[in-house]
């Protein structure tokens, strides 16, 4: 029986292959969680918007509601470890934010409802992530810190929508942030399912 001695390009290749976590592919972004009372809220805010029957389209659940901070987008199981490291150099002290008014980004094209968060300390904690992993990703253009609460897929009226959103009355509460995560997105059928990979708590305490 005669062996054929393969090329260096072929164990290359297997090698890869062999080795799932290196080329599979993770939907990353780095977010702020939310307290029970923040969350509670929102949901309290959902059921009204959703009584007045002024969309088609999906709220979104409580498991899944969070700040996004920076969207990394689809990134290797390597890349993410070096996302680990970076993300670990990043200071920052506790600081409170607080619950805004309910909007959207275009009143002529209206794809998702949002709730402001208010601090700019969150603009600051942003920068800082920015900052570090400017090596891998883009920095931000543009960021506005914001909850998504709704995504809109047809809005029956817009004029009457706008006029109905202005109505819904967000309460003012304030939350501590105290920490942010890494977090990996799945698309399903039945929405995306987030998990954590990594999570930051504060580095400088004052």
């Amino acid at each position: 029986m005669v062996e054929i001695e393969k090329s260096k390009e072929q164990e290359n290749k297997e090698n890869l292959l062999s080795k799932p976590d290196f080329v599979s592919q993770h939907r990353c972004f780095v977010a702020i969680d939310f307290p029970k009372e923040i969350r509670e809220e929102i949901i309290r805010v959902q059921s009204e918007l959703k009584k007045k029957n002024l969309f088609h389209g999906k709220l979104v659940e409580e498991e899944n509601l969070h700040l996004t901070l920076k969207f990394l987008g689809e990134i290797s199981a390597e890349k993410v470890e070096e996302v680990k490291k970076k993300l670990k150099d990043v200071k920052f002290s506790e600081f409170k934010a607080y619950l805004g008014e309910l909007g959207v980004f275009s009143p002529s094209y209206i794809k998702i409802v949002w709730v402001h968060i208010i601090e700019k300390q969150i603009l600051e904690l942003q920068k800082k992530i920015d900052e570090k992993l400017s090596e891998l990703f883009p920095k931000e253009e543009r960021f506005m810190s914001h909850l998504t609460i709704a995504r809109v897929k047809d809005v029956k009226d817009k004029k009457i929508f706008l006029e109905e959103l202005g109505k819904i009355k967000v309460q003012n509460l304030s939350f501590s942030v105290s920490g942010f995560y890494l977090l990996k997105s799945e698309l399903t059928e039945q929405g995306p399912i987030y998990s954590i990979l990594e999570e930051y708590p504060i580095q400088v305490k004052i």
